[in-house]
This record gives C-alpha cells, structure tokens and sequence, in this order.
C-alpha cells in the first residue's frame, strides 16, 4: 500500500471515528453483509440496509477494512465455502451453491485464486479431518488425546454489548486491550455488576482467515431492558437462541489451542454432529484476579443444526 493511500485511510478513519452517524450506518452494513452474505446482496440492498449511497458507504467500509464491499463479501463467502469443504461431507457444487455461487465453475475459479488450490485438492489437504487420522502434537502422543466429552445446550436470545477485535488470535496481548476497552466502557455506564456474564464470539478459522482479518468480540450480556444505545465502534445486539455442544477447557487461554485441537480432530468421526452458521462461543467462568491461570475455566459453545 502507497504512502498516499496510507495517509488517506488514517484521515478516512479519524473523520469517521468522530461521526456517530457514520459509525452507525457502517455498523448497520457490516451486520446486514455478515447476517445475508450468502443472498444476493446488490447495491440498493446495501443503501437500503444503511440508508447511505453505496459510493460513500463504500468509502467508509474500506477505509475502516482495507477492503471494498464487493471484495469483503467475497472473501467471506469463500471463506465459509472453505469451512465447508473441511468439516462436511457436503460435494463441491452444493457448496458453491450454498455460499451464494450459481455455477461452479465460476466458484471453482475464485476458490483457487484465493486459497491457490482447487477445492477438491483443499479438501484433500484437510482430509485428516474428514477421516479418523488427526495430526496429534508430539506432547500428547502418550495421553488420550480423542477423549472429548460434551453436553447439547440450548442458549437463550442473549442482549450483548461487544468491541470487535481484527487480528491473530494469538496476540493475547490485543485482545486483553479490547477487553480492558469494553470493561472501562461498560462500567462508565454502570453496565456490570458481579452476575454479568463475560464471553467472546469467534468469527473465523485462523487456518483459512488471514490472521490479520480474524475477527474476535469480546462482550458481555446486557439485561434485556437494557435502554441506552452504545457510541464508536461498541456494539449493541441481539444473539438469537441457538442450540450448541458445550466443551470445557481448563487451564491458560493460551493452552484453549489443544482443547480445540482435540474438537476438531474428532468432529466427523467421534463428536458426528452437524456445524451451524453462527459463531463459536467462549464463555469466560472466571479471571486471573481470583484463580491461578492453570485454573481457569473456558466453556466453549459450537454452534451446531
């Protein structure tokens, strides 16, 4: 990126960081994309989605993601579309079809444009997955590393207030900014107390998401007659209610990676249930303050049909 388009976007950012009324219409697009992009999303949906003219919403989305709508959506798609191939049985076309491809072909060609590999071959690359042949690390090879129990939750609709975080999920240290961001921010406006519910949504796969573009929100669940409509870039929403297979983590966030490892490396052959659209879970049980980190408790909820 130029020096010049560097210094577009800072300028970009600052003017819309202090417009609320941007911010508002961004957030309202960026919900609208993320809850429709496998539907036809033409321009006079995105200005009706943020009553905004595409060229100037354009501006603002791309100034605040380094990329255009058009480029935002497609990426997504493929990247769900990559999902797809590595924890279902689903055959390529229905996969195209399902992340919003009509023909194949087409699919095929932006699929191996962006993962530099065709589908099937990707899902060959995966295919430890597919099959009972996971790649154990060298540390566990001596425990029993395909014991994974869970339980089948159904959560209730969930008001929550949540700051998104974009980048590596292994950067504990950003996170713990976004964090440190939103309880300052929550408690400014008197919004927690010792019941409030503290947990994070996973947006994406950081084996095919590039990791600065992984998505990350850290929130917490608001009372339902919670009034007051947050500013900047916090986020106020609605999780619907949505059955999921709850896994229990104990010990340092860093070490959660092995207790994924572990869901995912038995997921089609042990675990045999069915992933939903929706994003992963973290529910945080308790925090440094109180308990040692080897003492932490992670419950981690996957959405499931």
């Amino acid at each position: 990126m130029s020096i010049l388009k560097d210094t577009i976007f800072i300028l970009l950012n600052v003017k819309i960081v202090n417009n609320e009324t941007q911010l508002y219409r961004y957030k309202k697009l960026l919900t609208y994309i993320d809850e429709e992009f496998k539907e036809t999303i033409n321009i006079p949906k995105i200005e009706a989605a943020c009553n905004y003219s595409y060229r100037n919403i354009n501006r603002i989305f791309e100034a605040i993601n380094h990329e255009t709508i058009g480029k935002y959506i497609k990426r997504i798609r493929l990247e769900k579309a990559a999902q797809y191939l590595k924890y279902t049985h689903e055959n390529i076309s229905e996969i195209a079809y399902e992340v919003g491809y009509a023909d194949v072909a087409v699919f095929s060609k932006a699929f191996k444009k962006k993962f530099n590999c065709s589908p099937s071959k990707f899902r060959e690359r995966n295919k430890h997955i597919q099959h009972h042949d996971p790649v154990v690390p060298e540390d566990t090879k001596n425990t029993n590393y395909f014991d994974v129990s869970f339980e089948i939750e159904t959560l209730p609709d969930m008001t929550i207030l949540g700051l998104e975080y974009k980048g590596s999920y292994e950067d504990l240290k950003s996170i713990d900014k976004t964090w440190k961001q939103l309880i300052w921010y929550a408690s400014k406006k008197r919004l927690l107390d010792d019941t409030t519910i503290h947990f994070a949504e996973i947006l994406d796969d950081d084996e095919i998401t590039e990791h600065i573009k992984c998505r990350y929100t850290s929130a917490i669940v608001l009372e339902d007659d919670s009034q007051f409509e947050p500013n900047g870039f916090f986020v106020k929403k609605i999780i619907k209610s949505r059955k999921y297979a709850k896994f229990s983590h104990k010990g340092t966030h860093e070490s959660c990676m092995d207790t994924y490892g572990k869901i995912y490396a038995n997921w089609m052959t042990e675990i045999q249930l069915e992933m939903s659209d929706a994003p992963v879970l973290e529910f945080y049980l308790n925090d440094e303050t109180h308990d040692s980190s080897e003492n932490l408790i992670t419950e981690i909820y996957i959405p499931i049909a």
